[in-house]
């Protein structure tokens, strides 16, 4: 697979196309120092960390009781008076959690613009989100939260998050969804009487390289909202916690290893929506994100929360961090391409694939293949696979929705990808068939086999069942990480992402965090294909 020369994003409103905007993989941090710089934090680990983390850890101590006594006896369905002894709680927990954020190396704070009253702008969209120490403007503000109903039951942090009344989605309930929604829009529309929500519209971390797609569910209540930007311009990136990339505690261990960490926020103007963005939250979360990124001079994306999964998936075949199945990812949510039924799509596609017997297909007889009309979106996936002659093997195509469709079940790609290559006499591949079948699974244009396949050719025959290729790969679980090896430095390879890590950890975990948990209904209405609709401008 390969990029596309020429990569379209779909019109914004004056039907024009424009080049998407080159950025880094947003799911990916890497981080390196110079020896000086690691000596310095050597210095910093013996000294400043170990002060730091006992007073952070101490004022958090000392506001669990103010919050303890403050959230005693609440009705989570009404606003109790805002009394004296309230307000000098509020006060007294942010004073509290400035003086952590002091004693972590956050001296000064930088705030721009002015903070809307919950009556001007019930929701507050931030971004982007790229650490738990986006925290600081729920503790600067004592603002209302979304956040995963498992966090309630940690210790001492669970009692602080409920003092600021978040709006909990729980993982067992099934409804949870659509009572978080209801709850916010209850309180949205409340007229200001409930405190105002942060919500983090990209549902995960990133690198803060771009803008990733906003998820619909802060824009159903279809109230103004006020864009809010976070920066932290330091020389040494310590903050950023992705999905691949430092852990969690190395992150708190670099950063308060600073001597200063610079944080700014800015509350931009309140957007209010327009009719057909009250109609269409996803056109109105992504007119947001165009402000937003404004704000902040980085690109956007249509990357999303969805593919950040497809880049960790648990599977055999790892996905390196410039595959193009992200791009073919995106393009094939916007296309509406991806199948609910995704075993019997897959099955039929395959089966279509084997009687063609590696016929190659040109742009309008792949447009039939998929029964779909020919169009930019649908040019940019046929140049994910074409060929010299502007022809393209479906079966390449079929792979790749496998992948998509089904991240970590590598060996079920594989079976129906030696299904759609193998020879009807022996029911065997070749090496050059084993090349295009890894090289389109794992979305790069150059892929070396021969190791891998000499390694599972015990007899040296030239072919391979997926009989064997399968008892291999049991008993070899890492046979990508051992035996493949990609080159895409090429001219016709995806790039490799600027400031990504080459070698980046395989096997490093998803980091959740919660404070940005998918509350958007599991809904079509809500997706973000209807972003291509007009945009509303605002003076």
């Amino acid at each position: 697979m390969r990029f596309p020369t020429i990569r379209r994003c779909p019109g914004e409103g004056d039907g024009k196309k424009e080049l998407a905007p080159p950025c880094r993989n947003p799911f990916v941090h890497d981080l390196r120092f110079t020896p000086l710089e690691k000596a310095k934090i050597a210095l910093m680990t013996v000294t400043l960390f170990p002060i730091r983390l006992f007073l952070a850890a101490f004022m958090m101590l000392l506001a669990w009781p103010f919050a303890f006594i403050a959230s005693v006896g609440r009705n989570e369905m009404v606003v109790e008076p805002q009394s004296l002894w309230r307000k000098f709680v509020d006060v007294a927990l942010r004073t509290i959690m400035r003086v952590m954020w002091f004693a972590g190396g956050f001296h000064w704070m930088t705030v721009k613009g002015r903070q809307a009253l919950p009556a001007e702008a019930p929701i507050l969209t931030l971004g982007p989100h790229s650490s738990y120490f986006d925290a600081i403007p729920v503790t600067m503000s004592m603002s209302s939260i979304v956040m995963k109903a498992e966090s309630k039951d940690i210790p001492v942090w669970g009692t602080l998050i409920k003092y600021i009344r978040p709006v909990f989605v729980s993982r067992s309930d099934q409804d949870s969804r659509k009572k978080t929604v209801e709850e916010i829009k209850r309180r949205a529309q409340s007229g200001g009487e409930w405190p105002q929500i942060m919500i983090f519209p990209e549902g995960t971390c990133t690198n803060r390289s771009c803008l990733i797609t906003y998820k619909p569910g802060a824009f159903i209540p279809a109230v103004p909202v006020q864009p809010v930007v976070i920066k932290y311009p330091n020389k040494m990136d310590t903050i950023t916690w992705t999905w691949q990339g430092p852990g969690a505690f190395k992150i708190l261990w670099l950063t308060l290893c600073q001597l200063h960490n610079e944080f700014i926020i800015e509350f931009l103007p309140v957007y209010t929506p327009s009719e057909e963005e009250k109609n269409n939250p996803a056109l109105f979360a992504h007119n947001v994100r165009r402000l937003m990124a404004k704000a902040l001079d980085i690109p956007i994306t249509d990357y999303s929360f969805e593919d950040c999964q497809l880049a960790m998936a648990e599977g055999q075949l790892r996905l390196p961090v410039d595959t193009c199945l992200l791009e073919f990812a995106k393009l094939v949510r916007r296309l509406g391409l991806k199948p609910q039924n995704v075993e019997k799509v897959l099955q039929e596609f395959g089966n279509r694939a084997r009687k063609m017997e590696g016929e190659k297909l040109g742009l309008e007889a792949f447009a039939h293949y998929l029964d779909v009309p020919v169009s930019d979106m649908l040019r940019d996936i046929f140049s994910l696979f074409n060929e010299e002659d502007n022809v393209i093997d479906i079966r390449e195509y079929v792979i790749a929705l496998s992948v998509v469709c089904r991240p970590a079940k590598t060996l079920e790609t594989m079976k129906l990808a030696f299904r759609m290559f193998e020879a009807e006499e022996d029911g065997a591949i070749t090496v050059a068939e084993l090349a295009c079948i890894l090289k389109t699974a794992l979305g790069v244009a150059d892929l070396d086999v021969s190791r891998l396949f000499a390694a599972i050719d015990t007899e040296d025959t030239g072919k391979l069942t997926f009989g064997k290729f399968r008892s291999f790969a049991e008993h070899h679980p890492n046979f990508s990480e051992d035996y493949l090896s990609t080159d895409n430095t090429g001219r016709n390879g995806c790039p490799h992402q600027p400031n990504a890590t080459p070698n980046a950890t395989p096997n490093a975990k998803p980091q959740t965090n919660g404070f940005c948990p998918d509350f958007s209904p599991r809904d079509n209405h809500h997706d973000t294909t209807a972003a291509c609709g007009s945009v509303k401008k605002h003076n």
